[in-house]
């Protein structure tokens, strides 16, 4: 097999097998779009864009086809995944659902419902289309949070009892006043908190009270500033977690994150945006956690299982079990 090129695994829509990279298509830039991220990837190459704008086109080189609408992307029989970027959250769901029954594989921005209903939708028409579906989920595959993941585990601080998690970002004018357009504070950015809970304390969210208010913003509207969750865990336990725009802008990092996991054989911790971090059981302080390896990006998990090179870390209902909670809380 040349250099570069990859058995491709029935993803086209006559099943055959394919010797070529994923060709991916991408709509919309209202998130954490991967037009970088694809540059020379070993597994997807970039084949067509919608949604984008002029100045970011002229970045991508002219192999490139730009459309004009999504319907125009998903027309293309060549691409075989989109990622969604849509620019208004509350239409991803259909955009999701009309991807997937033109034959394409999702990889969608969080969150990629606003209700449960429409969650539920989405894994239906997976289900239903063959398609795979999967959302930018990779919270818990950034380090530190991958190894205490594996820390957690290996049973070696026990039974987790309780959790803190914490997600902050800085708050600045033109933020979305209408949580149509992102999914609003408690969805876009509690998500994170959710999945740190679940993904990487390994405990599972049974349910979920919020409390929210404005108070900060500069603008009418209805950006909320802050969130907190009070969190009952499926195996008795509890959590507590919190979201916010209040990361002041002189903060090292962009997000400011913390996470704290007890457990009955000791505790273990990252903060200042998972910076700094701890390990203490019961018998001895560890000091910093070892960090054993690198950092999994989840769309290139995502690629290697399309292609029959590895697997998925979680089951899909797994990856979205974070999201449900939260839109079973939101109402």
């Amino acid at each position: 097999m040349p250099q570069g090129m990859f058995f491709y695994i029935s993803l086209n829509n006559n099943g055959e097998h394919m010797n070529k990279k994923i060709k991916v298509g991408l709509y919309g830039t209202n998130g954490h779009q991967i037009h970088k991220l694809l540059q020379n990837h070993p597994l997807a190459e970039l084949h067509a864009v919608a949604g984008f704008d002029d100045k970011t086109i002229a970045t991508l080189g002219k192999s490139v086809k730009i459309y004009s609408s999504l319907d125009e992307l998903i027309a293309d029989k060549d691409i075989d995944l989109v990622s969604l970027c849509s620019p208004k959250r509350s239409k991803q769901k259909k955009h999701a659902v009309k991807c997937m029954k033109a034959g394409k594989h999702v990889y969608a921005e969080k969150p990629c419902a606003m209700t449960v209903k429409e969650l539920d939708k989405i894994i239906r028409t997976s289900k239903s289309t063959g398609r795979i579906f999967h959302e930018m989920a990779g919270t818990a595959f950034e380090q530190p949070y991958l190894e205490m993941r594996k820390i957690v585990q290996s049973g070696k601080i026990g039974t987790v009892v309780q959790v803190l998690a914490q997600k902050s970002y800085p708050y600045f004018d033109t933020r979305p006043q209408d949580e149509d357009v992102d999914g609003g504070l408690m969805l876009q950015v509690g998500i994170h908190a959710m999945r740190f809970i679940e993904h990487v304390a390994c405990a599972k969210i049974a349910n979920i009270e919020i409390a929210q208010t404005k108070l900060g913003s500069t603008k009418k509207g209805d950006l909320r500033m802050a969130v907190s969750y009070l969190i009952k865990l499926e195996n008795g336990g509890i959590a507590s977690a919190l979201a916010n725009y209040l990361n002041p802008r002189a903060f090292p990092s962009w997000g400011n994150e913390s996470l704290r996991i007890f457990g009955t054989k000791g505790f273990i911790e990252a903060v200042d945006g998972g910076t700094r971090t701890r390990l203490v059981l019961n018998e001895k302080d560890c000091g910093p956690i070892e960090i054993k390896g690198e950092a999994k990006d989840y769309f290139d998990m995502f690629a290697a299982s399309l292609l029959g090179k590895g697997k998925m870390p979680l089951s899909l209902e797994d990856e979205l079990h974070p999201l449900r909670m939260l839109l079973k809380a939101r109402g």
